[in-house]
C-alpha cells in the first residue's frame, strides 16, 4: 500500500491521557489524528482509514501491538513507530525485526515523538530529491521511484527498512558497507545502542525473502569483521 500524504495519522494506545497527548502534538503540527484503543480495533481503523503512519504501543488489549503489526505486513507497508515501556535493546531490535520503522520507549517526550514520525515520514514517502530509476541485483529489480521489488515479474512483500538496506547495497556497486553505515542509511541515530544487532536482524529477514543463504550468497554477502556487499554489483 503506498502512504497517502492526506491520511491521517492513526494512534494505538489504551491510556486516553496518552492518546489525548500524542495527538495535541501532532494536530499543532498540522497532521490529521485519529486513534484506537486495543488492537483489533487498530485493525479496522488500519483497513478503514488507510493512515499514512501508525503510532502503535505494544501492550494493548484484545490483540497485542507485535500481533496487530505482524498482521498488517501480510498486506501493507504502512510506517509504525512502536511505543512501549519494554526499552531494553533485545526489545527494540525484537520490534524492529518484526516490521517497525522505529521504537520509542515509555516514558517518552511527545515532541520526540513528533520528530521521530517526521523522520520515519521523510524516508517512506516519495521525494523530489531521492534517487531515482531501477536498479537491477541479479534477477532482482529495485525500483527507486516505486520503493518496489520484483523478482520475475513478481513484487516481494519487503519492509520499507529491508527495501532502504538492499538498495544502498546495490547501490554501493559491489562495495563493502559497515553495519554502522547501513544503519544511518536506515533509521540516522535514531536507535542508539541497537546498532549492529538490528542490521544483522535485518539482513537475516531479507535473506529470508530472498531465499539468499549466508553460506552461499546470491544476492548479499557477508564480510567478516567489516560488513556486508552486494554480490552482484
Amino acid at each position: 500500500m503506498d502512504v497517502n500524504p492526506s491520511a491521517p495519522i492513526l494512534v494505538v494506545d489504551d491510556d486516553p491521557k496518552i492518546v489525548s497527548l500524542v495527538s495535541l502534538y501532532l494536530e499543532r503540527e498540522g497532521f490529521r489524528v485519529i486513534s484506537a484503543g486495543d488492537g483489533l480495533a487498530a485493525l479496522a481503523s488500519i483497513e478503514a482509514s488507510a493512515p499514512k503512519l501508525v503510532v502503535l504501543d505494544v501492550m494493548l488489549p484484545e490483540l497485542d501491538g507485535v500481533a496487530v503489526m505482524q498482521r498488517v505486513r501480510e498486506h501493507s507497508r504502512v510506517p509504525v513507530v512502536m511505543l512501549s515501556a519494554r526499552g531494553s535493546t533485545a526489545d527494540r531490535v525484537y520490534g524492529i525485526s518484526e516490521g517497525a520503522d522505529d521504537y520509542l520507549s515509555k516514558p517518552f517526550s511527545p515532541a520526540e515523538l513528533v520528530v521521530r514520525i517526521k523522520a520515519v515520514l521523510r524516508r517512506t514517502e516519495p521525494a523530489t530529491d531521492r534517487q531515482h530509476g531501477v536498479l537491477t541485483l541479479s534477477d532482482l529489480e529495485i525500483d527507486l521511484d516505486r520503493m518496489e521489488v520484483t523478482r520475475d515479474g513478481r513484487s516481494l512483500a519487503l519492509t520499507h527498512a529491508e527495501f532502504r538496506l538492499l538498495s544502498a547495497l546495490a547501490m554501493a556497486g559491489g562495495r563493502v558497507l559497515s553495519r554502522e553505515a547501513l544503519l544511518d542509511s536506515l533509521y540516522g541515530s535514531a536507535l542508539g545502542d541497537a546498532m549492529d544487532r538490528t542490521v544483522d536482524v535485518h539482513v537475516s529477514r531479507l535473506r529470508e525473502k530472498l531465499d539468499d543463504r549466508a553460506a552461499t550468497p546470491r544476492y548479499i554477502a557477508t564480510v567478516r569483521g567489516a560488513g556486508y556487499r552486494a554480490t552482484c554489483p
